[in-house]
């Protein structure tokens, strides 16, 4: 899971620039594709959401973080208001080479400080199985398992599974 601090050459901010839902699309398709197999209807699934959210943002319920190193996108994470008690948590990645230094950890946990600032009881997610690290993180701060189906999606035979956290 990695520990101690975040490299210094690693910066995470949460000022949404142009181009940063592009690389969030990106990172996705590339990684998912090389990592699980997905095929082009990942990124599609990816850019959709990512659309949505940049057409309907709003800074007092959204937020998007990007992790970078010399400007060059290596993770996100973000929260997406869907009422005024719910919020659901996206696009979670680190690129492989960034991987168990911790970044992961530091990312959702500002993730969860934001929900909280913002009074959101609920916090929801889908992920797959396959993505046993990260459901290890999530369960690591309170989500629970609520759901699972499985079907084929993206190329692949794949098991998604809806994970809730309650804050209040």
């Amino acid at each position: 899971m990695g520990g101690g601090p975040i490299p210094d050459k690693v910066n995470i901010r949460c000022d949404l620039k142009p181009g940063d839902i592009g690389s969030v699309v990106s990172l996705h398709g590339v990684l998912y594709a090389q990592e699980y197999g997905f095929d082009h209807t990942f990124e599609a699934y990816v850019a959709a959401g990512a659309a949505d959210f940049a057409q309907a943002f709003n800074p007092q319920k959204d937020r998007l973080w990007v992790a970078e190193v010399e400007g060059q996108p290596i993770g996100s994470i973000a929260i997406v208001g869907r009422s005024e008690s719910e919020a659901q948590l996206r696009w979670f990645l680190i690129h492989p080479h960034w991987r168990n230094l911790g970044l992961g950890r530091a990312l959702l946990q500002k993730a969860l400080e934001f929900c909280r600032q913002c009074r959101y009881r609920i916090i929801s997610l889908w992920t797959v199985s396959d993505l046993a690290v990260a459901t290890h993180l999530y369960k690591s701060v309170g989500f629970r398992k609520m759901e699972e189906k499985r079907g084929k999606v993206w190329g692949q035979m794949i098991t998604e599974e809806q994970y809730v956290l309650h804050l209040f």
